[in-house]
């Protein structure tokens, strides 16, 4: 099995005469794993590369390396160990340096090394002291000096560890397992039906258990959690596939390296067909973690969440990933940026999730994980979102030919989604009757007739993105008061009046801005008189004060049965314990949410947004009136 450290046998046969004066060709062959004549023809082919610049000379088997151009013996060694694009890099000498480490049974000198790979003294150092600092995390570290050699000290299972969350492809990229061993790997995996990328992750951790088991390198004893793996049921899966290896190989493996080549299955990902892992069981607990889960999130922020077809699913996806915490598996996320600016309450909804797991079970949810939490909640709200929804239908105003009304029949379609219905109509001919059967009118004239619905007039010719910003308001037209549908994005400025605007700058302290607003709204009719009494004790249970100076108070309120909001800006902060509040936005729920869920969850997703940013967060903060607080959230693109 080749890798990064043998896949070059002539600049490996070059790195044995630098270090040695004589060597003969059977130390050679038995270094390289290859015949005396192999050695002999790659000697030939390197004197034919050397040139001028050098010979390697012998007879009666022993032979020496002359230089007789150093400079151009440099070059060419460069070349044959390829620095010009692997050593050339940081990362890759790290790598490189590690690799030599994890091999090595005697200390490494630096100025050895150094040679070897074709850089400077000054330079290895400088890598070797980056490296030093990405092992401190694995309890790992080079000891020694420089000048007397240097070891890697630290236990096996944390060399893995390091391995496989750091440079596996690197260290392994050309090591195949044979092809006997991936015929019993594949065999097994098939009949178990677990999917491709479980495979390819146990492969990897096989190939890394065989090649430091094989060298010598035994993983030893493990912490005692460990051992209780062995009496889960799809551990026979492993247990029966490494004792075939074994057989192949003719070695015995100790149950601790069956339960490290556990660790793949035990943390997999939730595959796409749930069906395949019935056999799995779920783990006593995690349906009782999932229902405090639901129940914080809608205690928190007033959302529930129904249960549906994705709940097993989330089930096992929340097992899988303790098992990776505890078992310290990393998970990288692709996705973790996109995940967090595109659905910024499914975010929130995951980090909620994810202080339910960390206090029940002691274990540090990572960023990574807290992502794949986010995508199941972005699922959920848009299954429910689709789930309530009926189909958007919108009538078409033209007072033009069929031709130009067909046009704009087919910008629409760029625009609308799969699930919108789209009628056209004359304008000499559409009554009211007729307009107030749809969700929105949108009309290239002035209409003759007054509708009940929103109306939307454009040119021929219009601006698609406003025009989507528009109809995305046109759709909470029953839920909540929009005076007009204009271009900006926000929703929520369709819940904003000028006596649900609040200017705090006479205040200094979080919780009297806040109980000044309460006051108001409640003497105007949008609140009941005992919500600020349940909004200090909400208060109690847990702060509603986020990051970048953002207060989002919130609870239910009985004075009515839709969506209360409100905000409060401060140009001076408001002090709140050890944090500044700039911005509050004020919230209240009716009791029976039913179709204003979907206000309040689009209205979470824009608070949640506006929070990351620090700009508009300034321009609201100097806002003096409504009008400036408008125009600041009308500026945010």
């Amino acid at each position: 099995m080749k890798n990064l450290f043998n896949d070059n046998r002539m600049s490996r046969i070059l790195q044995y005469f630098r270090k040695t004066p004589v060597i003969t060709v059977g130390t050679l062959a038995d270094k390289l794993e290859v015949s005396e004549r192999t050695i002999r023809n790659d000697i030939r082919q390197l004197n034919q590369e050397l040139g001028s610049c050098g010979l390697i000379d012998g007879e009666k088997g022993k032979y020496s390396l002359h230089i007789y151009s150093a400079e151009g013996f440099r070059a060419i060694y460069a070349k044959l160990v390829e620095t010009d694009t692997f050593l050339n890099s940081t990362r890759n000498r790290m790598d490189y340096a590690f690799g030599k480490l994890i091999r090595s049974e005697e200390p490494i000198l630096t100025d050895e090394l150094a040679y070897e790979m074709n850089v400077g003294r000054t330079t290895l150092i400088g890598d070797l002291k980056k490296l030093r600092e990405e092992l401190a995390p694995y309890s790992l570290t080079i000891i020694g000096k420089a000048s007397k050699g240097l070891l890697l000290h630290g236990s096996e299972p944390d060399i893995r560890k390091y391995i496989l969350d750091n440079n596996y492809h690197q260290l392994y990229r050309e090591y195949p397992l044979d092809r006997e061993l991936m015929e019993a790997i594949t065999e097994t995996f098939n009949a178990y039906a677990l999917e491709k990328s479980v495979q390819e992750r146990f492969e990897e951790f096989v190939t890394l258990m065989l090649d430091r088991f094989l060298t010598g390198h035994y993983i030893g004893r493990l912490e005692p959690g460990y051992y209780k793996l062995g009496s889960r049921d799809e551990f026979e899966i492993v247990d029966t596939l490494i004792n075939r290896i074994g057989q192949i190989l003719q070695v015995e493996f100790p149950i601790e390296e069956k339960l490290f080549s556990f660790l793949p299955i035990l943390g997999m990902r939730t595959p796409a067909d749930i069906s395949s892992i019935n056999h799995i069981k779920l783990d006593e607990g995690i349906r009782a973690v999932l229902e405090k889960i639901v129940l914080k999130i809608r205690q928190e922020m007033n959302i529930n969440l129904a249960n549906n077809e994705f709940t097993q699913e989330f089930l096992y996806h929340i097992m899988f990933m303790l098992n990776r915490l505890r078992y310290g598996i990393r998970l990288v996320n692709p996705m973790l940026e996109d995940l967090k600016s595109k659905y910024p309450l499914a975010y929130q909804m995951a980090g909620i999730a994810a202080s339910i797991i960390e206090a029940e079970y002691g274990v540090t949810v990572t960023d990574d994980e807290r992502g794949y939490l986010a995508a199941y909640f972005g699922v959920f709200l848009t299954e429910s979102d689709l789930a309530g929804s009926r189909k958007f239908r919108l009538a078409l105003v033209c007072g033009t030919g069929r031709v130009t009304s067909r046009l704009v029949a087919v910008q629409l379609k760029k625009i609308l989604d799969s699930s919108a219905e789209m009628e056209m109509f004359s304008a000499e001919r559409v009554t009211a009757e007729q307009l107030n059967q749809y969700d929105v009118v949108i009309t290239t004239v002035r209409l003759a007739c007054q509708c009940q619905r929103p109306v939307i007039q454009i040119n021929e010719i219009f601006n698609e993105q406003e025009l989507r910003y528009k109809l995305e308001k046109a759709r909470y037209w029953d839920i909540i008061e929009l005076p007009v549908l204009d271009n900006n994005q926000l929703v929520m400025t369709g819940l904003l009046s000028k006596n649900r605007a609040f200017i705090l700058n006479g205040y200094e302290e979080y919780g009297e801005a806040v109980a000044y607003m309460v006051r108001s709204l409640t003497e105007r009719g949008y609140l009941d008189e005992g919500f600020l009494a349940r909004l200090e004790a909400r208060e109690q249970q847990g702060t509603m004060v986020f990051g970048h100076s953002v207060a989002i108070p919130h609870t239910v309120q009985y004075a009515g049965e839709r969506v209360v909001f409100a905000m409060g800006v401060a140009r001076q902060p408001l002090r709140y314990q050890e944090q500044e509040v700039r911005v509050i936005f004020l919230l209240g729920v009716p009791e029976n949410i039913d179709e204003d869920d979907s206000v309040l969850i689009r209205v979470y997703d824009e608070i949640i947004s506006i929070a990351k940013d620090e700009a508009v967060l300034g321009r609201l903060s100097e806002a003096g009136s409504f009008q400036e607080l408008l125009s600041a959230l009308y500026r945010r693109k």
